[in-house]
C-alpha cells in the first residue's frame, strides 16, 4: 500500500486577493435577453448562448474569487463583527393573521426507528393532511430545538443546521383548506419558527390555483435573505446560504418520510415563478434603479430581501401527483392578484453591500424549463450492515436532538462498520442489484433533488478501528469513477478497504497519518483532526455548468447541504456528533488529491467523531423560549 507523504503546506499569509477582471461580470439589471424584432431564430440562438456563457463565467469567477487560500489569503468578508447590526435571526410579517400550529414533542412510538426509515418501503404509512401532521412536519424540520444561554448571552438552536447559526432560509407553506387554519380556502403562509406558527400572507382562491395531488398534497417554498450570512461571512455567504438550503430540503424530506410523505423539487420552474408564489413584489423592498459595483457600507432595506430558491412538493408515498410546469407557472403569474398580507421587519439598521454575491444570483437564477417534465424516481433502500449499529432512538428524537459539535475528544476510535454504515446511507441510488451504478437519487433524502448525484466524497481517515489510516475516496456516482482517476494523482491505490461491504464504493487511496493534514486544510480547524474521520465534497462542477448552465452552481451546494444533513443525523444516531466546515483552503484541497482545472470542485467539508460538551452552557426547552430575538 502506497503510504500518504507528509504534506507539508505553506503557512498562510494574509495578502489581500487580487480583484479579477470584471469585464466577464454581470451586473444585476441584466435579467433577460431582449432581441430585436428583426433578429432571425439563428440569431436569437446565439445571442442565448453568448447570454448562458456570460452566466456561467460569472458563477465560476464567483466561485474563484471566492476561495480560501493557504497562499493568498481568505476571501473577502468584514474585517470584525458589527454587532449592533448582526441580523435578526426571525423574520417577522407584521400584521399577518397568525395562525397557530401545535405543539407535539417525539413520543413513544410516533414514529418509526431512526434505523428503519431508510430501509422500508414506504418508510412510514402515509398520514392524511392535517392541523396536526402539518404542524409536526415542521416542528421536525424547521423549528427550534433548543435554547443555549452562557452569562449575557442567549441564543436560539434550530432543527435544520445553519452556517454560524445565522439562518439565511425562510420556509413558506401553501396548503389546501384545513381545519383550525383555514377551513374553506387554500392559504399561503411563512412559517415564524420563533413561536412555531403560520403567518397568513393570502387566500388562494381554488379557481386561480389547484394543487396538484388535491387535498392529498401541498408546497413547502424554501427562500434565502443573503444578508443574514453575508454580515459574519462576507463575499463567501451565498456559498453558505445554499449549503443551508440543502439541509432544509433533506430536514422536510425526512420528517416528512416519517409521516409517510414523498418530496420532490418542482424545478423545472424558473425564478420568475417563485418570485411570483412568494408575493416577493410586495414583500421585498424596492431596489434602487443602479446597485453599486463594489462593497459598501449603508442603509440598504433591499439587502434584506428574500432570494426564491426552490419549491417542494409532498404527496403520500406511492401516489405521485401529474404535474403540467406549464399550468403551474401561469398559475402563478396570476398571484399578483391575491390579496398579500403582512409587511416584513426591519433585521439589521446598517447593512454591509456585497456586490459580487448579488451580481452572481442574478447569473445563477433558472428559467422556466419544461421540457423534461415531472417525474419521480422510484424508492429505494439503503445498505443496511446490522440495525445493532445504531440506537434505538426513532427519526423524531434524532431530528430534533441533532446539533453541532463545536470540539471534539480527538480520542474516540469508532467500529469500521459503523463507518461503513454511515457511508452506505450516504449514497444516492440505496441498494442495488448485480451490475447496477451508484448515480441515480432513489434513496432517502437524495430522491428529492431532480439530477443524478454529482458530489462525492474524500475521506480522512483518522481513528476507526481496523481501519488503516489514510485517504479514501466515496464515489457516488460511478459514471465518474474514470475521469475522477485520471483528473486526480496517478499513484493514489484506488484499492477496495478490508471488510468493505459489497455495493460499497469506496477506495483508499493512501495510508498514513493525515490528522495534520486535514486540521491544516480546514483553516487549521482542530475539529476537522479530533474526529473519527473528516471529509471533503467534491463535486463535478464546470461541466455540470457548461452542460446544465449557470443555474446548476447553486444546486450543488444544495446537494453538499443533503448530504450534510445525512451525515449529522447519522453521527447522532450511533451515539457521536457532527460538523459540518464552510471554511477551507480551496485549492490545497484540490493540490493534495493532484486535481486541476474546475472540473472537480471541493464545495464542502464536515467531520464526525466524538463530542466535548462545554459545562458553562446551560440548554433550555425550545418552546416557550426567551422573549429575545436570537
Amino acid at each position: 500500500m502506497r503510504q500518504l507523504q507528509s504534506v507539508r503546506l505553506p503557512l498562510p499569509f494574509y495578502s489581500p486577493r487580487p480583484r479579477p477582471s470584471r469585464h466577464c461580470l454581470l451586473r444585476p439589471a441584466t435579467s433577460a435577453m431582449h432581441s430585436r424584432a428583426s433578429s432571425t431564430p439563428h440569431q436569437v440562438d446565439e445571442e442565448k448562448a453568448k447570454l448562458d456563457d456570460l452566466k456561467q463565467r460569472q458563477a465560476i469567477s464567483y466561485h474563484n474569487q471566492t476561495k480560501h487560500s493557504l497562499t493568498s489569503g481568505y476571501a473577502r468578508g468584514p474585517r470584525g463583527l458589527d454587532w449592533a447590526n448582526q441580523p435578526n435571526p426571525f423574520l417577522r410579517f407584521l400584521s399577518s393573521p397568525l395562525l397557530p400550529l401545535l405543539h407535539l414533542p417525539p413520543q413513544p412510538g410516533d414514529s418509526p426507528l431512526y434505523s428503519s426509515l431508510f430501509s422500508s418501503s414506504p418508510p412510514a404509512p402515509p398520514q392524511p393532511l392535517s392541523h396536526s401532521t402539518l404542524s409536526r412536519l415542521l416542528y421536525d424540520s424547521l423549528s427550534l430545538s433548543a435554547w443555549k444561554t452562557t452569562g449575557f448571552s442567549t441564543w436560539s438552536l434550530r432543527v435544520n443546521p445553519s452556517s454560524g447559526n445565522l439562518h439565511p432560509t425562510e420556509a413558506h407553506v401553501l396548503s389546501p383548506p384545513l381545519p383550525s387554519l383555514s377551513a374553506n380556502l387554500p392559504f399561503l403562509a411563512h412559517y415564524s419558527p420563533k413561536d412555531h406558527s403560520l403567518e397568513l400572507r393570502a387566500h388562494v382562491p381554488p379557481d386561480l390555483f389547484h394543487l396538484p395531488a388535491g387535498e392529498s398534497s401541498f408546497l413547502v417554498a424554501l427562500s434565502s435573505i443573503f444578508w443574514r450570512e453575508a454580515w459574519k461571512y462576507g463575499e463567501r455567504a451565498f456559498r453558505y446560504c445554499n449549503h443551508d438550503v440543502g439541509h432544509a430540503i433533506a430536514a422536510v424530506a425526512i420528517a416528512a418520510a416519517a409521516l409517510g410523505w414523498d418530496v420532490r423539487l418542482l424545478d423545472g420552474l424558473g425564478h420568475e415563478d417563485l418570485h411570483c408564489f412568494l408575493g416577493l413584489d410586495s414583500a421585498n423592498p424596492s431596489l434602487p434603479p443602479q446597485l453599486p459595483e463594489r462593497p459598501v457600507r449603508g442603509r440598504f432595506p433591499w439587502i434584506e430581501s428574500q432570494h426564491p430558491d426552490c419549491l417542494l412538493l409532498l404527496f403520500p408515498f406511492g401516489k405521485p401527483p401529474t404535474v403540467d410546469y406549464q399550468s403551474l407557472s401561469a398559475a402563478f403569474s396570476g398571484f399578483s392578484s391575491l390579496n398579500w398580507m403582512g409587511n416584513p421587519n426591519s433585521l439589521s439598521k446598517d447593512h454591509v453591500f456585497w456586490d459580487i454575491i448579488y451580481r452572481t444570483a442574478e447569473a445563477v437564477k433558472k428559467p422556466l424549463t419544461v421540457g423534461e417534465g415531472f417525474f419521480v424516481n422510484p424508492l429505494h433502500a439503503s445498505g443496511l450492515i446490522s440495525e445493532n449499529l445504531y440506537e434505538k432512538i426513532s427519526v423524531r428524537e434524532v431530528v430534533r436532538k441533532r446539533r453541532s459539535a463545536v470540539d471534539m475528544d480527538g480520542v474516540h476510535a469508532m467500529e469500521r462498520n459503523t463507518f461503513y454504515q454511515i457511508l452506505l446511507h450516504c449514497l444516492p441510488s440505496g441498494q442495488l442489484g448485480p451490475g447496477e451504478k451508484q448515480g441515480k437519487q432513489f434513496a432517502l433524502p437524495f430522491r428529492s433533488m431532480t439530477w443524478d448525484a454529482e458530489v462525492h466524497a474524500v475521506l480522512f481517515v483518522h481513528r476507526v478501528k481496523d481501519l488503516a489510516q489514510g485517504l479514501y475516496f466515496l464515489v457516488r456516482n460511478e459514471d465518474h469513477f474514470d475521469r475522477l482517476k485520471m483528473a486526480m494523482t496517478s499513484e493514489f491505490e484506488w484499492a477496495r478497504p478490508e471488510g468493505c461491504p459489497h455495493g460499497l464504493p469506496l477506495y483508499r487511496l493512501a495510508t498514513g497519518n493525515c490528522v495534520e493534514l486535514a486540521k491544516q486544510l480546514s483553516c487549521h480547524q482542530d475539529i476537522a483532526s479530533d474526529g473519527c474521520f473528516s471529509l471533503g465534497m467534491v463535486a463535478h462542477f464546470e461541466p455540470v455548468l457548461r452542460e446544465r448552465n449557470a443555474w446548476m452552481y447553486p444546486r450543488l451546494f444544495w446537494e453538499t447541504g443533503v448530504l450534510g444533513q445525512i451525515l449529522y443525523l447519522e453521527a447522532h444516531a450511533v451515539g457521536l456528533s457532527a460538523t459540518g466546515i464552510g471554511c477551507y483552503f480551496d485549492d490545497d484541497v484540490h493540490k493534495v488529491l493532484g486535481l486541476k482545472g474546475l472540473e472537480f470542485q471541493s464545495l464542502y467539508h464536515f467531520t464526525i467523531g466524538s463530542p466535548v460538551l462545554d459545562n458553562r452552557i446551560m440548554s433550555l426547552p425550545a418552546y416557550p423560549g426567551p422573549s429575545i430575538d436570537a
